[in-house]
């Protein structure tokens, strides 16, 4: 089982109409697609490819005094202090990410290495495409959706009123020397927001969704953007389109890379299921919530089960 590749080009030829569908059923039946053929230039995915290795060239040794590396270096003395006991049951370290990050925002601090001019110019080019393409996708799912086109932007911005949240996250998984004591890079999680626009590792895979209660291989695709739906397009599609729950497994061999890009609402912004006819309204009953008392919740659940927190952002209105 391997998740749907589309070809975002044909949206603009004869098979538009098939194309449309198929981006329907990747958004219905999985949340995570591939996209080849989007728009953003190879040449510049081959410069952020580039930069983000040379960035954790330098971030090597911070990783190594890391909370996650101090973490399994404890538990490993701890297992060898009670080696031989045949009554001991082997701990695992399966609170914490294997995974060194960090955020950029376009008015945010920058890497140092290499040099900032050099990581801004390219991040804030790939940036500025990568933006273009979440536009372009919500539009098409309000056509999907059968909503006016503008619906998701109108929603994210509180009617133009503030700004929506664009991040990319750089994340690096490093090779872990104890799988048998840390399995995951990254813990199952659904995403809080809106679209999330992956470019991730072309060699070194690792990410996982769950689809139909196994977990599946998001497959590495050298120049795809994988695309997945987070739980704030859950709530205005009234879930016909869901967030779906995703992980990374730790390895013992490469550095995976993942750039992942976050087109999310303003915290100010009020969510709430949109009104259209081509949205079924029994499908579930959202509630409308402000988006940053989402966040509030989702901090603290973000590793639980989903449904809670809309309980939950429910009960603070």
């Amino acid at each position: 089982m391997a998740i749907p590749v589309m070809n975002f080009s044909k949206l603009e030829g004869k098979e538009r109409t098939e194309t449309l569908a198929q981006i329907d059923n990747g958004c219905q039946q999985w949340g995570f697609f591939h996209l080849v053929n989007h728009g953003i230039p190879v040449e510049l995915l081959e410069r952020v490819k580039k930069l983000c290795t040379e960035c954790y060239r330098h971030r090597d040794e911070a990783f190594k005094a890391s909370r996650p590396v101090q973490l399994l270096d404890q538990l490993v003395r701890e297992e060898e202090e009670v080696a031989g006991d045949v009554n001991n049951n082997k701990k695992k370290l399966d609170d914490v990410d294997w995974e060194d990050v960090f955020v950029l925002q376009d008015d945010n601090q920058w890497p140092s290495h290499p040099p900032k001019l050099i990581i801004k110019e390219t991040m804030r080019g790939y940036r500025t495409e990568v933006k273009k393409l979440a536009d372009k996708l919500m539009e098409i799912m309000e056509e999907n959706l059968g909503l006016e086109k503008g619906t998701f932007e109108n929603q994210f911005t509180g009617n133009g009123e503030h700004e929506p949240f664009f991040g990319t996250k750089v994340s690096h998984y490093p090779p872990c020397p104890r799988l048998d004591l840390v399995e995951l890079g990254l813990r199952p999680h659904t995403d809080a927001g809106g679209v999330i626009l992956l470019f991730q590792d072309d060699r070194v895979g690792g990410l996982q969704i769950l689809k139909d209660g196994e977990w599946v291989d998001v497959q590495p695709l050298a120049n795809a953007i994988v695309i997945n739906t987070g739980d704030q397009i859950e709530v205005v599609s009234n879930g016909r389109y869901k967030s779906v729950w995703h992980r990374v497994l730790a390895t013992g061999n490469g550095n995976r890379r993942s750039v992942a890009s976050f087109y999310n609402p303003s915290v100010k912004a009020v969510i709430c299921p949109a009104s259209a006819s081509a949205v079924d309204e029994t499908t579930g009953a959202y509630p409308e919530f402000l988006f940053g008392d989402y966040m509030d919740v989702y901090v603290k659940q973000k590793y639980m089960p989903k449904e809670p927190r809309f309980e939950a952002v429910k009960a603070i209105n």
